[in-house]
């Protein structure tokens, strides 16, 4: 398993707030450090791979655990 470097709540929130707050946090962090994302919105499921792959960084794991619950691991490249 991948280590955290840095945990986004963006449960709650619609889309594109999942993607802005992800976009802010991964900055925050080091090259080759990992962001991970939780969610609720099931817009994620296909946005946050999307932001992840147009940015350059590596999705590292996208995960349904339950009815609107998704974990997400993005590794910051550049």
């Amino acid at each position: 398993m991948s280590e955290v470097n840095k945990t986004l709540d963006a449960r709650n929130l619609s889309c594109p707030m999942p993607v802005l707050k992800s976009k802010k946090a991964l900055k925050e962090l080091e090259i080759n450090q990992i962001l991970e994302i939780l969610a609720t919105d099931p817009g994620s499921m296909a946005d946050i791979p999307a932001w992840a792959r147009t940015t350059g960084q590596e999705m590292v794991s996208a995960e349904e655990r339950g009815p609107k619950d998704f974990r997400f691991l993005v590794r910051r490249l550049n």
